[in-house]
């Protein structure tokens, strides 16, 4: 696990544009495709804006990636909270993407028929392959949570499924997430992390004892690939660095 620490949001944004696409373009150098996988939630709306504006729009070869989605809420795309919409605003709508391209999690079907569908999705692509997405993009919420995989859920401890679906009581909605088993055979997790009502979290995340019931971002360990926490020195504030 590499730690990256930056001044505030606005640097870590500016680091973390800068360091993916240097990677894109690294893996670009053997292989036709990169697989990239989003976050939804307001921490990479800035990135998404950074990486939709020069020098990234024009460096970045748009044209040669895939993107997938971590989880969704089951709501209509056109719902401010749908993290699709999101990326598409700030990114997708705003670069020369192929739009056979993006693969979102559809949430115009029932959300059990979405996960196989999605699960389906990514099959076709990496079945046959030990390595997943090329880019996991990920946030931590301040309960410690990632994707969909919520403190106390049953998907906290899926082992097969690489996407499910379920009601979550207490935002009285269901979401759509991929599982710890699929993002731990990425090549790349990234982890983009901000703010002082998260470093005691962080600080048990990374330092603490494994207890993923309570902190499920720590089952996020990628099994041959890279993990990267980029962080702001507020969300580091708690941390023995």
């Amino acid at each position: 696990m590499e730690l990256h620490i930056a001044k505030d949001p606005a640097q870590l944004s500016e680091n973390v544009a800068a360091w993916i696409s240097n990677y894109i373009l690294e893996v670009l150098q053997t292989q036709e495709r990169f697989t990239f996988v989003l976050s939804g939630g307001n921490t990479p709306k800035q990135l998404y804006s950074l990486l939709a504006k020069a020098p990234y729009n024009m460096m970045i070869p748009w044209e040669k990636i895939h993107f997938f989605w971590g989880d969704e809420r089951d709501v209509p795309f056109e719902d401010d909270r749908n993290n699709a919409r999101m990326a598409f605003e700030e990114l997708l709508d705003k670069v020369a993407v192929n739009p056979d391209n993006i693969h979102i999690m559809r949430t115009d079907i029932s959300p059990e028929a979405s996960a196989t569908a999605y699960e389906q999705t990514l099959k076709s692509y990496f079945g046959k392959e030990n390595t997943t997405f090329d880019l996991v993009l990920l946030g931590m919420g301040d309960d410690g949570h990632t994707l969909s995989l919520f403190p106390g859920t049953p998907v906290v401890h899926e082992k097969k499924a690489w996407v499910t679906s379920f009601f979550l009581e207490a935002q009285n909605m269901y979401r759509i997430t991929l599982t710890a088993p699929v993002v731990n055979r990425a090549a790349c997790v990234l982890f983009l992390t901000t703010g002082a009502n998260k470093a005691i979290t962080l600080k048990n995340v990374i330092e603490g004892t494994f207890d993923a019931e309570k902190f499920p971002s720590q089952l996020i360990r990628p099994e041959e690939g890279e993990l990267h926490w980029f962080v702001d020195e507020a969300a580091a504030g708690a941390m023995e660095v």
